[in-house]
């Protein structure tokens, strides 16, 4: 996804003016009268907004110029929505519009399907957990989810898992000074844990310590999955030495090991 591309949408995005807070004000002004040039210029004014907002969502492999034009109806709702007389920033009130249009953007346009009756049940779901957190200051359980929807808590565990939108494991979850700290970064792997690796280091070292015909042999057997016969007739000895040779290098790594 070219996010930093200069034209997106026909658009060329490093020509797009900057306004001062002063022009905004007057030009709010103007859009509440009823000015439409105003107001057009009011949008172009601000849509390096939404180019900053979707830099957020590059990592989900949707298309640039489709994201650019879902942001930009954000702005426009941001802009229709706004209140004059409220001591807030524009930006300050259109960024949470923008990313609000975009995730209803890629959750109903998301590759896998998801069922009405699944989503229903997850919106329920969220609209009982903010009512609940206005009343309790905490975030209900998924116990007391399914106990209001009158629903098994597995089926709304699956439900809410449904609309969440995939994460890639490269997307950034902290940064700072330059350090970031990806999704990845915070997936456990079991494959690859402190110990394994430690036993691997140890089992390289041991087999330093063979002989180049044992480490052959071993080699053969348990990192090429040979059979005694198959290593036998390959280094041209009896099946017979194979199993004394490879007995002896075993006992020889067990005590590296």
């Amino acid at each position: 996804m070219l996010i930093n591309k200069v034209e997106i949408c026909g658009v060329n995005t490093s020509k797009l003016p900057i306004l001062s807070n002063d022009e905004k004000t007057k030009l709010l002004d103007r859009i509440k009268n009823g000015d439409m040039t105003a107001r057009e210029e009011f949008v172009k004014g601000n849509l390096r907004l939404v180019l900053s907002v979707i830099q957020r969502f590059n990592n989900r492999g949707e298309n640039v110029d489709d994201l650019f034009q879902v942001g930009c109806i954000g702005l426009i709702k941001a802009l229709d929505n706004f209140d004059t007389t409220l001591n807030v920033k524009f930006s300050t009130y259109a960024v949470p519009m923008i990313i609000g249009e975009l995730r209803r953007y890629l959750r109903d346009y998301q590759p896998v399907r998801v069922s009405r009756s699944l989503r229903d049940t997850a919106y329920k779901a969220l609209q009982f957990k903010e009512k609940f957190v206005r009343e309790n200051e905490r975030e209900p359980n998924i116990e007391e989810i399914a106990k209001a929807l009158e629903m098994k808590k597995e089926d709304v565990s699956f439900a809410l898992d449904s609309i969440l939108a995939p994460v890639s494991l490269f997307e950034p979850v902290y940064n700072e000074s330059g350090d970031a700290i990806f999704v990845m970064d915070q997936v456990s792997d079991e494959k690859n844990t402190d110990e394994n690796w430690i036993e691997e280091i140890s089992l390289k070292e041991a087999m330093r310590k063979l002989n180049e015909r044992e480490r052959h042999i071993l080699n053969l057997r348990f990192f090429k999955g040979r059979t005694q016969i198959e290593v036998a007739n390959e280094i041209g000895i009896s099946q017979a030495q194979v199993s004394r040779l490879e007995k002896s290098a075993i006992d020889h790594m067990k005590k590296y090991i």
